[in-house]
């Protein structure tokens, strides 16, 4: 179904629809269903644009699919507009979107829903465009005519209500009248300053009454104003419509038009316009001269206008009819007929009638001597002195020789896409050049860079001939004697009118005309006229459009040959490419299974089984250090292992070959090395090392030939390494060692996150104890300035990314703590949050992360960390999902002198559903802060001296939002305790 239309009746709605097949059979039953639309289906934006702008076939409405062939809907939409198609658009996507929704609407189509909405929703949505269009236009329509009326610049205007009374006056009014508009409005027309006051008071009262009872009315009388009388002819003319202020944008003035005598429409309105009678002398005059203005211009512009009379013969033939035709004007009235000029069925009479004019009728005719031009002439009916006919003709034969040249051309460049070699292209351009430009002869010379002369590589048999050279052309050497050599020297187009030196130079022995254009460093193409014509302007523009194209064709054949001589460089570069895209490939695989992984057994199984999965690698395991650190413990593998893990030494301190020297890097198998320098190893031929090692032999023997081993680290903290054997040497290369070592990352940030879910379901815990001896820690040198001790109670991580910590000083007076705090490097303010007898409790705001914050990223929990001035003491409760190692090397990392001293296990409080410390998960992070700093400063103790508004003002926030915070805080705790499950979160 292309092109199909049921019966129309006069209450139809012509509906467009625009789309392809599966979309038209999915609508259009929408349309079909109901008798007051008929429908028209096309397929394709230019059957639809043909379908729009037919002249016998309205359109109401165009529903078209967003998605054509070729293009879209909204590009159809802005192609009918681009045409003066103003029908009423609806966009109906098979497929919609919100996105495209807000690009329809932006677009401007009149209405958008999907294809899948309801018929009858889709009938109602067409049915209102189609009514919101036709009234916009009438409203359009009558608004643009009123308006026209009453905004006249040189003419005076009014509008009038029905009694006479001033409602409205135009600028050129006020001015012939030297007054305000609030001088005139209101009063009545006749009351106006008027010369011979009584006989014009009268003239204008009869015509206004014979307005208001609907009829047109002109009159002429005189003004009065500080410059003089001035005199007007005047017409009064009704106009019927809605109550409002006429020209009001904001009343219904839209909707008013001026009534004929027989209309049956009441009358309300008068509108009076006046023309100076000096200006109509001035018109006069004005058109005397417009016409001698046109005479002049008939008799000197190249179109020729002729009129003819119903049976063709002419009536008017302009002076100038000389320009196309070569024929007097008289000689044109003795052809009789337009006809016999223009030739016959040059237009559908018909549709001339119904269309009053037909444009860009294209036709040959010719002139006096034989000569045939192509005219472009526009019809016309007319009503001028016996005339009903009018013809403009314009002469486009130069026109229409520059297109057909410029056809060929295009078809030349095509053919010379497939050319293969330079001289394929010269002989195909010499070939085709008769036909880009009548009457030439053409060359092509190119430019032998060997023996520095230029060479004819294809040159037609007229060249030849022209050329008199009784024989083959010669080759041309590159001095100044020829224009052809000078062409190619100057990079310049040459013409026999050109520069005054090159008068002495020839073109071999051609007669008549030629053009010269270079082809860049190729060479030079020549054309020469074979009759002696000169080339013209239009000429010597397509050679050098020849020569463009030639030189273009040139350089393509240039850089193909180019290209295939570096075609062993990109094919390389491919298989890097595609290696490359294999290894994004198994990453992507590999980042979808750690997503939704839940432990970190899946991790490493699933990191290993992608390594190796459709032979990418031969074999993949990652190991993790013993407690100790004295071996790698594999924890996962995939692949050919071979039993190669059970014949290497895994130790940290063994080399397990026959090297001298045990630190020797290669003496250890790249596992041990990747985890013990935490950096990557890279074994590109095991081959090359099997003097050094044990493992060598032992990988070399199972075909293991390269080795990259990469460490696992979390925030400097160990968390195994990830080692990858491949079958061949050297297959890993940068790009591969990059994309692995950022893959390690990946993987070490996954099972740090796991093992962090994990600890919070976890109710066994092992409890590590240590001592610290670490002067720059920050509470072991709040300590030793003021000589008490300093427990950390707890801490909250802020939005501006700084930490508060909360620290109970015990021995020192609160005020002197708070004053030490504040002169330490790395606190950025101390206050007081609660004072006790023994000291009290301390804000400490500072601007790094707190080891509690790092200790809980690993997924353990710091029980206790008390500093005296003889050190610190810290516990640390380590869940059973986390190894202790890890934590280890946190507190390592973070203090410098820390002896563990004590590990023992035990078992962790549960909270109501049975699980560690999930309530604190249902708090905000603003929450967590608020519940600690009312909780520290005694807000919740039941014989309190801190107030709400005491806590809110340590919190810099209203005591209303402090409030607010506690009763969330406390809802969701009991929720925590009674319903198993924190309450729908708020926005906050």
């Amino acid at each position: 179904m292309d092109t199909t239309r049921s019966p129309r009746t006069a209450a139809d709605v012509s509906v467009l629809l625009v789309g392809p097949t599966a979309w038209r059979e999915r609508v259009g039953p929408a349309f079909e269903a109901s008798a007051a639309f008929s429908v028209r289906a096309v397929g394709t934006p230019e059957r639809a644009m043909a379908a729009a702008t037919e002249l016998d076939a309205a359109t109401d409405c165009v529903v078209s699919a967003q998605d054509l062939d070729p293009g879209t809907g909204l590009e159809l939409l802005a192609d009918l507009g681009s045409r003066g198609v103003s029908a009423p658009f609806l966009l109906v996507p098979a497929d919609g979107s919100e996105s495209l929704a807000s690009d329809a609407l932006g677009a401007g189509v009149d209405d958008y829903l999907s294809a899948s909405a309801d018929p009858g929703e889709l009938r109602r949505r067409c049915r209102r465009a189609v009514r919101r269009a036709s009234e916009r236009r009438r409203r359009r329509e009558k608004a643009d005519g009123f308006e026209a009326v009453v905004s006249t610049p040189d003419e005076f205007a009014a509008v009038l209500d029905a009694d006479g009374t001033v409602e409205r006056v135009n600028d050129a009014a006020l001015g012939y009248l030297d007054a305000e508009a609030d001088a005139v409005l209101g009063k009545r027309f006749w009351g106006l300053p008027w010369s011979d006051a009584d006989d014009s008071r009268r003239a204008v009262q009869r015509a206004l009454r014979r307005a208001r009872e609907g009829e047109y009315a002109d009159f002429e009388a005189a003004l009065s104003g500080d410059a003089g009388d001035t005199r007007f002819e005047f017409s009064a003319r009704p106009v019927a419509g809605d109550s409002g202020s006429p020209g009001d944008p904001e009343s219904s003035s839209p909707s008013r038009s001026p009534v004929s005598p027989n209309d049956d429409e009441a009358v309300d309105r008068l509108v009076v316009e006046g023309r100076e009678v000096a200006e109509r002398v001035r018109l006069e005059q004005e058109l005397r001269d417009s016409e001698e203005l046109h005479r002049v211009t008939l008799n000197n512009m190249t179109d020729t206008v002729l009129v003819t009379d119903d049976d063709g013969e002419f009536t008017y033939v302009c002076p100038n009819v000389h320009f196309i035709f070569g024929y007097t004007a008289e000689e044109i009235h003795e052809m009789g007929t337009i006809d016999a000029l223009l030739g016959e069925d040059l237009f559908d009479r018909e549709r001339l009638e119904s269309e009053g004019v037909l444009t860009n009728l294209e036709c040959a005719a010719t002139d006096e001597e034989g000569r045939e031009h192509t005219l472009l002439v526009n019809v016309r009916r007319v009503s001028i002195q016996g005339g009903t006919t009018l013809y403009s003709c314009r002469d486009i034969t130069t026109r229409k020789q520059r297109e057909q040249a410029l056809t060929q051309l295009h078809r030349t460049s095509r053919g010379l896409l497939y050319a293969e070699t330079k001289d394929d292209i010269a002989d195909r351009v010499v070939s085709d050049a008769t036909a880009i430009l009548p009457s030439a002869a053409a060359a092509v010379y190119r430019f032998d860079r060997e023996a520095n002369v230029l060479t004819p590589t294809a040159a037609s048999e007229e060249f030849a001939d022209l050329a008199s050279t009784g024989g083959s052309l010669p080759d041309l050497r590159l001095g100044r004697d020829t224009v052809v050599a000078r062409a190619f020297i100057d990079e310049e187009t040459r013409t026999p009118g050109g520069r005054p030196e090159e008068e002495n130079g020839t073109l071999l022995a051609l007669p008549g005309d030629y053009v010269a254009v270079p082809l860049g460093d190729h060479g030079v193409f020549v054309a020469a006229a074979t009759d002696g014509d000169a080339f013209d302007a239009i000429g010597e523009e397509v050679a050098e459009l020849v020569a463009a194209t030639t030189e273009a064709a040139l350089d393509r054949v240039e850089r193909e040959t180019e290209l295939r001589e570096r075609d062993r460089t990109l094919q390389r570069q491919n298989r890097r490419l595609s290696q490359l895209n294999r290894i994004n490939e198994f990453i992507r695989e590999i980042d979808q299974a750690l997503v939704g992984a839940e432990s970190r057994e899946e991790i490493e199984t699933a990191v290993c089984e992608r390594l190796v999965a459709d032979d990418r690698f031969a074999f993949a395991w990652i190991g993790d250090t013993t407690p100790l650190r004295r071996t790698l413990q594999p924890r996962a593998w995939a692949g050919d292992e071979r039993g190669y893990l059970d014949g290497v030494p895994l130790g940290f301190d063994a080399d397990g070959g026959d090297a001298a020297d045990a630190a020797s890097p290669p003496s250890r198998e790249p596992s041990v090395r990747a985890a013990d320098d935490r950096e990557p190893v890279l074994v590109s031929n095991v081959a090359d090392h099997l003097r050094t090692g044990r493992w060598c032999k032992e990988a070399v023997a199972r075909d293991l030939q390269s080795v990259l081993a990469i460490p696992l680290v979390y925030d400097d903290v160990l968390l195994g390494t990830l080692t990858v054997y491949a079958d061949s040497p050297d297959a890993f290369d940068e790009m591969v060692e990059s994309v692995l070592g950022e893959l390690g990352d990946t993987v070490a940030s996954a099972i740090n996150a796991v093992q962090r879910k994990e600890a919070l379901d976890s109710d066994t815990v092992v409890e590590l104890e240590y001592r610290i001896s670490d002067p720059s820690a920050l509470c072991s040198r709040l300590a030793d300035e003021t000589g008490g001790a300093v427990e950390v109670e707890g801490d909250v991580a802020r939005e501006d990314g700084t930490t508060l910590v909360f620290a109970a000083v015990e021995g020192v007076a609160l005020d002197r703590a708070v004053e030490t705090a504040e002169g330490f490097v790395g606190v950025e303010d101390a206050e007081p949050i609660r004072a006790t007898d023994e000291g009290g409790i301390v804000g400490l705001q500072t601007s790094e992360d707190f080891v509690t914050a790092a200790i809980a990223d690993h997924g353990a929990v710091v029980r206790r960390l008390r500093a005296t001035p003889e050190g610190i003491t810290l516990a640390v409760d380590v869940p059973d999902s986390v190894t202790t190692r890890s934590i280890d090397e946190v507190v390592s990392n973070t203090y410098d002198a820390a002896e563990p001293v004590a590990q023992r296990e035990r078992t962790r409080a549960l909270d109501t559903r049975g699980r560690p410390g999930r309530f604190l998960d249902d708090l905000t992070e603003r929450q967590l802060e608020v519940a600690r700093m009312a909780y520290h400063t005694g807000f919740f103790d039941s014989q309190r001296d801190v107030t709400g508004r005491d806590v809110a003002a340590m919190l810099d926030i209203s005591h209303t939002a402090f409030y607010d915070h506690v009763r969330r805080i406390q809802r969701k705790l009991f929720a925590s305790l009674f319903e198993g499950r924190a309450r729908p979160t708020h926005v906050e």
